[in-house]
């Protein structure tokens, strides 16, 4: 069954819808007892990211070359003799193999398929890898129900440097409205990039340096998986008109591939921004998500892993800027929030530990809108805030550390995205030293100086 809309961006409801129905579903209604803590000391403990040296280990099988004006009864071995469609590249890659995009606009050829639907698994020493021809920049238009789709078990694959595209431009707020019940629409409910392991664990995925935008339903997401790497994406103008309560990114009921309790699913280094609900959830008709990022409902299936959120830029969104709901082990790290909770009857605050336990939000700028939450705890045990920066912004908090501060954090310039920080600033040199982070946004060294800066960038001045 086709995945109906990126309600797996917000999965709580689904608690009381079918699976079989869509598998996804949105909200935060259903409250649970929560599950024991496992301890895990983030002070004196190293947990290990991925490793990247894997990717680059890799000696190349085969490379198939696709662009908008090759053939498809090409070989598809060379720039000259390009394939036209993903799909016929795709359908013939071995582990080890990499498909180069050429620039070009590439199009679904149904409105139940996606633009790349990847069905071939690499393997741990062979990843297959799906990424732009060197300068181009290569535009996958979707108006169905996925721009690309990794599902059904299908693992180590790497997705890198791709424009992924919704049908946002195409829809009108009005004819969204006169949709609003309808949960079999793509061209509203359309997702842009789609992890899907409820059929069987899909797990080792990478999603790299993509631009993800103006897709109805959710931006990317990941759902029933594990070992998946988020990075340096940016990911805006989604989950507007979906039905299904969506976000930019989601990490939902994450499953676990083994037993390790070291960091595994990873989201770093993105700028999410305006992603935000203009229709309500149709379920209860509330508007209650469009979160830049949220890590949802991940104890469902006793996620033994930690979920590493950090240096990341989460602005302009109508929910949360980083939102956990009925999620365990999650370290929210070295992020930079800003103005969201746009959505006006949402208070959830700039970061939110909501259901959750073992949550731990660190180093992190948080700056709200006036007389707006900053960050928030609710009904969530063994969660902490410290050694973050909070804008003076007359609202009184219910999360605050011993090491917690409130002033300006003087960005560069807010109003252009320019998040990085004046020389000056209160948050230089303010963090608490995170010894699993080593680089910030920019991929710049962190610490740089006696102590790291709070925020996704540690300035070298």
């Amino acid at each position: 069954m086709m995945i109906h809309g990126f309600g797996f961006l917000s999965l709580s409801a689904s608690l009381v819808l079918p699976w079989a129905l869509t598998g996804l579903a949105a909200g935060e209604r259903i409250t649970e007892s929560l599950a024991k803590d496992v301890r895990q000391s983030f002070t004196d403990q190293e947990i290990p990211l991925p490793s990247r040296k894997l990717i680059s280990a890799i000696s190349t099988k085969t490379t198939y070359y696709v662009s908008s004006n090759g053939n498809d009864k090409n070989s598809g071995l060379s720039t000259s003799s390009a394939f036209k469609t993903l799909e016929r590249a795709a359908d013939l890659t071995d582990p080890g193999d990499t498909v180069l995009i050429m620039n070009g606009v590439y199009k679904n050829t149904s409105k139940v398929g996606a633009v790349l639907n990847i069905k071939r698994s690499g393997r741990a020493n062979a990843w297959i890898t799906y990424k732009a021809y060197p300068g181009h920049r290569p535009r996958l238009q979707s108006n169905g129900w996925q721009g690309v789709s990794i599902s059904n078990g299908v693992s180590y694959i790497e997705v890198n440097g791709l424009e992924v595209v919704g049908n946002n431009s195409n829809i009108t707020l009005g004819y969204a409205r006169n949709q609003q019940n309808n949960k079999s629409n793509p061209l509203t409910n359309g997702n842009c990039i789609v992890i899907d392991g409820k059929k069987r664990l899909t797990h080792h995925i990478r999603i790299l340096n993509n631009k993800v935008h103006d897709c109805g339903g959710g931006g990317i997401g990941m759902m029933e998986s594990d070992y998946v790497t988020v990075d340096n994406n940016e990911v805006f103008n989604n989950a507007w008109y979906s039905v299904f309560a969506c976000s930019g990114i989601g990490v939902v009921t994450s499953r676990n591939y083994d037993n390790s309790r070291d960091y595994k699913i990873v989201v770093t280094r993105n700028k999410v921004h305006n992603n935000q609900m203009l229709i309500p959830w149709y379920q209860n008709k509330k508007f209650q998500d469009g979160n830049g990022i949220i890590v949802d409902s991940n104890r469902r299936f006793g996620y033994k892993g930690r979920t590493l959120i950090a240096n990341n830029i989460s602005y302009k969104n109508g929910g949360s800027g980083i939102h956990t709901y009925e999620s365990e082990h999650v370290d929210i790290v070295h992020n930079t929030t800003y103005l969201n909770n746009q959505t006006p009857v949402i208070n959830y605050g700039q970061i939110m530990s909501n259901h959750s336990s073992d949550i731990k939000v660190y180093n992190n700028i948080l700056y709200s809108a006036r007389n707006r939450p900053i960050g928030s705890i609710n009904q969530s045990p063994n969660s902490t805030f410290n050694y973050n920066l909070y804008n003076n912004n007359g609202s009184r908090l219910n999360a605050v550390g011993p090491n917690d501060i409130m002033a300006d954090p003087q960005f560069i310039n807010a109003s252009t995205g320019d998040f990085r920080l004046k020389r000056k600033s209160p948050a230089i040199n303010k963090g608490f030293r995170w010894n699993n982070l080593k680089t910030d946004a920019l991929g710049n060294p962190r610490v740089y100086g006696p102590a790291s800066d709070t925020g996704a960038y540690e300035m070298q001045y």
